[in-house]
């Protein structure tokens, strides 16, 4: 289980020193990519729960006095609405990037800000 905590801080802090440090736009979006598929990582090992089973309705796991582990199942969905999110803003951000290229003829940031109009 630390293994996917470990695992998602290192997704996150690539990512964002991938935004930080690097000046080609594909990189900034692939590297932002990279921070969300970290922070989702982080989202679904928060919700899970060891030996845990789905929190579906069934005779032998509603117990009204017992104690049935369930995991959780707001972190899976919100996951999951994050999955769709995040393809849709990459997608974007890569057709700006291919619109930025085609006006300026360069995807490096530090180029396109000298330049004025």
């Amino acid at each position: 289980m630390i293994f996917n905590y470990i695992t998602s801080v290192i997704l996150i802090v690539l990512g964002l020193y991938t935004v930080c440090a690097k000046r080609n736009l594909i990189k900034i979006v692939l590297g932002l990519g990279i921070t969300d598929y970290g922070i989702n990582l982080l989202i679904v090992s928060i919700g899970y729960n060891n030996g845990g089973t789905a929190p579906i309705y069934a005779a032998d796991l509603f117990n009204i006095g017992g104690t049935a582990a369930f995991v959780d199942p707001i972190p899976q969905a919100l996951t999951l609405t994050s999955i769709v999110i995040g393809a849709c803003v990459d997608a974007m951000a890569l057709s700006l990037v291919i619109m930025i290229n085609k006006r300026y003829k360069s995807i490096d940031a530090n180029e396109i800000r000298r330049l004025k109009g």
